[in-house]
């Protein structure tokens, strides 16, 4: 009674199929840019979205990007898409959904998101550096979770309100340094808690033997 164990949070076991080289051949990347991973859950956040067709032009010049926009704002965005000038299309990735997250993670770099709880568990484990959007009418759990990553230099906090003006600035700021991505991949990999579905396990194997039939 009263005992509290960590073990990390509990990742599915096909994420660890992907390595970077896999990764960005089935994406079909060139390595003279780095990789720009837009995600913002099912259902997206639109936000997040619309900034990012926004300057996406700009962004495509510096980065390749893979953008899953989730399902709502999916026309917009494939609109958004068939409208880039042919330079530019192959280094943009959308689509509304990915059954393949493994291979989005693995292959980016640096990555742009909400600040959910099951989110965050998965970019430890890739060691990926984030920039997060908390979603400002979710209570305060998602500042909290951005703040622990962001205080532990893993990640960058960037708040709703301030996406269009602050983005492109804040984006080109770590995507032109490799120095300070490698440094908060780093920061990030060290979070991460590979094992984290085993010991959940475990302790729940001990808990059962504790009980009397």
């Amino acid at each position: 009674p009263g005992r509290l164990v960590s073990t990390g949070y509990p990742l599915r076991g096909d994420l660890g199929n992907w390595s970077r080289e896999k990764a960005t051949q089935r994406f079909g990347f060139s390595a003279d840019k780095p990789v720009l991973l837009v995600t913002g859950g099912s259902k997206g956040a639109r936000s997040i979205n619309m900034a990012i067709l926004k300057h996406l032009n700009e962004l495509l010049e510096l980065a390749h990007v893979i953008h899953i926009s989730g399902s709502l704002d999916w026309p917009v965005v494939e609109r958004a898409a068939a409208e880039l000038p042919a330079r530019l299309k192959t280094g943009y990735h959308a689509m509304p959904y990915s059954h393949e997250m493994g291979a989005a993670l693995a292959a980016a770099d640096l990555v742009l998101s909400r600040a959910g709880a099951s989110t965050l568990g998965e970019y430890p484990f890739f060691g990926l550096p984030a920039v997060l959007v908390p979603y400002p009418y979710a209570w305060r759990y998602q500042k909290v979770n951005a703040d622990y990553l962001a205080e532990r230099n893993a990640a960058v906090i960037l708040q709703d309100e301030l996406l269009n003006s602050k983005l492109p600035g804040v984006l080109k700021a770590l995507l032109s340094s490799k120095a300070k991505l490698e440094a908060m991949r780093a920061a990030m990999k060290s979070l991460a808690h590979p094992r984290a579905a085993d010991a959940i396990a475990s302790q729940l194997v001990e808990l059962a033997g504790e009980q009397p039939l």
